[in-house]
């Protein structure tokens, strides 16, 4: 769970170390991440606020990079990755308690950049709670600018790639945001 400590926001994995193993099968999709949904992420509605839905999936990241060998010595070493896009989707309401169970799917990856997708299911049913697409960006931290991943991490990514690539590509990634109309849904003849 993501608590606040005063100064900064911390995640459940800070402190771990990266976990990558060679010899290691890859699940597709990943599953890395479960938590239950606190106290303090519900809002005046009784269930998760929005935010926290960004918080939950911040969360799955971390654990992914974790996976993938990004950790406290590798941004020590200057590097990182930065979130650039995220679009959330969200299809139902989490309760106070109620057990989440994340998922991520690598969709796509160049030499600085990754292209994922994460799934919140409730952890007892299986339901689709919500859903991310997320752009990440490789960074050097001193420079402040993006930097290809090294030949390790993209080797990595590689073998991730191809254990994901018998998933089918989520219907929602890369959809714009509007409201559809129709032609009877004119504006002009709404007023």
């Amino acid at each position: 769970m993501t608590e606040p400590t005063g100064r900064r926001v911390t995640t459940p994995y800070e402190g771990r170390p990266a976990v990558w193993d060679d010899a290691a099968p890859i699940e597709a999709p990943l599953r890395l991440h479960r938590t239950t949904a606190p106290p303090e992420w519900m809002d005046y509605n009784d269930h998760m606020s929005e935010s926290c839905f960004l918080l939950a999936f911040g969360d799955s990241a971390d654990a992914f990079f974790r996976f993938l060998g990004i950790d406290e010595a590798y941004r020590a070493g200057g590097h990182s990755l930065y979130t650039s896009q995220t679009h959330l989707h969200h299809r139902h309401e989490v309760s106070l308690g109620e057990p989440l169970a994340m998922t991520v799917q690598l969709l796509d990856h160049d030499r600085r950049r990754l292209h994922v997708f994460h799934e919140m299911r409730d952890g007892e049913t299986g339901l689709v709670l919500a859903e991310a697409e997320q752009l990440l960006v490789h960074v050097d931290t001193a420079a402040g600018r993006s930097t290809d991943l090294p030949p390790e991490l993209l080797r990595r990514l590689d073998r991730i790639a191809e254990a994901h690539g018998v998933l089918p590509r989520p219907d929602v990634v890369g959809r714009p945001m509007g409201i559809r109309r129709t032609t009877n849904d004119d504006p002009a003849q709404q007023r």
